[in-house]
């Protein structure tokens, strides 16, 4: 029974081994409506792990999925999974690589086209259409691959670091937008990072996951001005966030 009924995605109890290795124990976790959660750890705690469980990717030993009112625990493609890498295919134009997820659910290309470029503008990617992946930034690569994910979502997604191969000043800016383009499309996120900082800018809550085999060990609530990410970031109380992290982890 699911017990996180106002939760859009819950984990319960998730225990999970390979090879009799124990990856990850009796890890919880739950994701709000339009939230913005972020999982903070060092590298081998079981992030990803995880992530693959969320997706229905890996079938737990222990433990139940719930995606709103469904057990959807060990069933794929229910929820949306942005990778590290854009994973954009190079032969097929910006537009038709956001609209394939529309396609493989049977939507017709013309209909799947006209749904993607729609959303080209809200998204930055406007005059980008018939462009190939090659063509653009490593910015704007990514913005595309956030649109690919939107469509296939079902108003959830599983975000895997997917800021980290970004130069600072244009993951400065891709952070500013993504709280502003989050806000007007109403996904509830999931998402991995080392980035402390990144983490305090963008979540409303951080579980921070440690040891081996991994486990959630605190859950932190932000509260910032978000509408203000720059004066944010140079806050008393985003330093104080910071301090209490570090500490934790």
């Amino acid at each position: 029974m699911n017990t996180s009924a106002d939760s859009v995605l819950s984990a319960e109890n998730i225990g999970i081994s390979f090879d009799s290795v124990k990856i990850i124990e009796n890890v919880s976790i739950r994701l709000g409506k339009n939230e913005i959660v972020s999982l903070l750890g060092q590298s081998g705690t079981g992030k990803t792990t995880l992530f693959n469980v969320l997706s229905g990717l890996y079938t737990p030993d222990s433990g139940r999925v719930y995606l709103r009112a469904e057990d959807i625990t060990g069933k794929p493609g229910k929820i949306s999974y942005m990778l590290q890498k854009d994973l954009l295919l190079p032969y097929m134009t910006v537009l038709d690589n956001t609209a394939l997820p529309l396609i493989i659910k049977g939507e017709k290309k013309k209909e799947a086209r006209e749904k993607a470029a729609s959303l080209f503008s809200k998204f930055g990617l406007d005059g980008c259409e018939k462009k190939y992946p090659q063509q653009l930034s490593g910015g704007m690569r990514q913005r595309a691959a956030l649109l690919r994910t939107y469509l296939s979502s079902q108003g959830t997604a599983l975000l895997d670091e997917p800021f980290s191969a970004l130069d600072a000043l244009t993951k400065s800016a891709m952070h500013k937008w993504y709280l502003e383009i989050m806000s007007e499309i109403e996904l509830s996120t999931i998402f991995i990072t080392h980035d402390i900082d990144e983490a305090i800018l963008l979540s409303d809550r951080i579980y921070i996951m440690s040891g081996k085999p991994g486990r959630i060990t605190d859950e932190i609530n932000v509260r910032g001005n978000k509408d203000d990410p720059e004066g944010f970031l140079l806050s008393r109380e985003f330093l104080e966030y910071k301090r209490l992290i570090k500490q934790k982890l």
